[in-house]
């Protein structure tokens, strides 16, 4: 860092120069509402669509496909089923649609729908480092993202974004550092991913009986329950009780309806104890919350609970049990789900409280220990963020040149 301070103070000690995007990179297409002038140059791609993908995704390829989504999986095809398709090159990319978010890529690549671009000189603008001031600037970036339904941005805003300019020497300093702070936060990552297999692989030792067990179905210990429908009419944005539907289940509701329905319907039809295991029925099947008795409402047959009495399995077993993945799941229509026969024929073993007792007991420990953001790894690895985010903002924040 010392070194790289050395070189700030040398060369930018009166600030930087401030310059257009536009003046300083190629894109994919020409974009309208932007002067040509401001495009002199267009490297344009092809570009799969997701499910088109699919068709010549394989698991051993070598050329990386660049998707416009934010999961992080890694997705390869091969030079020979990408065709035309493929390219090389050192790209920083966009989504054309969706969430807004910055990728870098150097090498052979094919490409989702993105919005493409590469420096028009590198020994003037290194493209790592219009990757990581593009990243510091997401906000800005996803301000310009507008529509119903899937946003898309003003390309012709993003352009006109103005990026600070150091000299050559300073921009790949920036970046060796930030790099290293990336590879850092990696490597924590991939133990932690290691250190949550072998939980699976415990997890699932523990939860696995051959002889002397009694099995009940979950139909035995109590029936499925869900919360009465929520026509789309009765939310609202004024609301005070978050409703939960299935792209929220676990996540930040983005619908809400009043306190005055909420009571109603509380009281009228089936709620949730605290405690209640709730799964998810369709979407991402399986997933399971532990609803905390704070008011709050669930869409109707794709988020249900066994209502169980805990005489016979603890509602903590079952919360274990489930990630097992002990269900049938029903693919004849449009999407898989879990209908309610699904759930209630399914099979769980029913052991003495005590040992059920014991065994959540010593998977809570092993959860906590991949999972909480205050021990161990996770914790080391949020700071590392945090740092990165921290060094990363000041580090691209310059003076702008007298």
């Amino acid at each position: 860092m010392s070194r790289l301070e050395d070189l700030i103070n040398r060369y930018c000690s009166s600030g930087v120069e401030l310059k257009p995007l536009w003046s300083l990179t190629a894109w994919d297409k020409k974009f309208s509402g932007v002067d040509r002038e401001k495009q002199s140059k267009v490297i344009p791609y092809k570009y799969y669509l997701s499910t088109e993908f699919d068709e010549v995704e394989t698991e051993n390829g070598d050329v990386f496909y660049i998707s416009t989504g934010t999961s992080g999986k890694k997705r390869y095809t091969t030079a020979e089923l990408a065709g035309d398709y493929l390219f090389e090159g050192e790209v920083v990319c966009i989504p054309w649609g969706g969430t807004p978010n910055v990728k870098y890529f150097k090498g052979k690549f094919v490409t989702g729908d993105n919005r493409i671009a590469t420096s028009l000189d590198k020994n003037i603008l290194d493209n790592k480092y219009l990757f990581y001031w593009m990243q510091s600037q997401i906000n800005v970036i996803g301000s310009f993202y507008r529509g119903s339904g899937i946003k898309h941005p003003s390309m012709k805003s993003v352009l006109e974004l103005e990026i600070p300019v150091p000299p050559i020497e300073v921009q790949r300093g920036i970046v060796r550092l930030l790099d290293n702070f990336t590879e850092l936060t990696a490597e924590l990552t991939a133990e932690l991913t290691a250190r949550k297999k072998q939980y699976e692989y415990y997890r699932d030792q523990l939860l696995s009986f051959e002889h002397n067990i009694v099995w009940r179905t979950l139909g035995d210990i109590g029936k499925v329950s869900m919360c009465k429908r929520i026509m789309k009419d009765e939310t609202s944005p004024n609301g005070e009780v978050p409703f939960y539907k299935i792209g929220t289940f676990g996540k930040t509701a983005d619908a809400f309806i009043s306190k005055d329905l909420f009571e109603l319907y509380r009281k009228q039809y089936s709620y949730p104890k605290k405690g209640d295991i709730l799964i998810s029925a369709a979407g991402t099947i399986g997933r399971t919350v532990v609803f905390d008795g704070n008011p709050a409402y669930f869409q109707d047959s794709n988020i249900v609970w066994i209502d169980n009495d805990e005489t016979q399995v603890t509602n903590e077993f079952l919360f274990y049990w489930y990630q097992t993945n002990p269900w049938k799941i029903s693919t004849g229509g449009t999407i898989a789900r879990l209908y309610n026969d699904n759930i209630s024929g399914a099979n769980v073993p029913v052991l003495p409280k005590a040992q059920q007792n014991k065994i959540v007991h010593v998977l809570k420990n092993f959860d906590a220990i991949c999972s909480d953001l205050n021990l161990g790894l996770p914790a080391e690895i949020e700071a590392r963020k945090k740092q990165y985010e921290y060094y990363r903002d000041k580090l691209l924040s310059f003076r702008k040149d007298r």
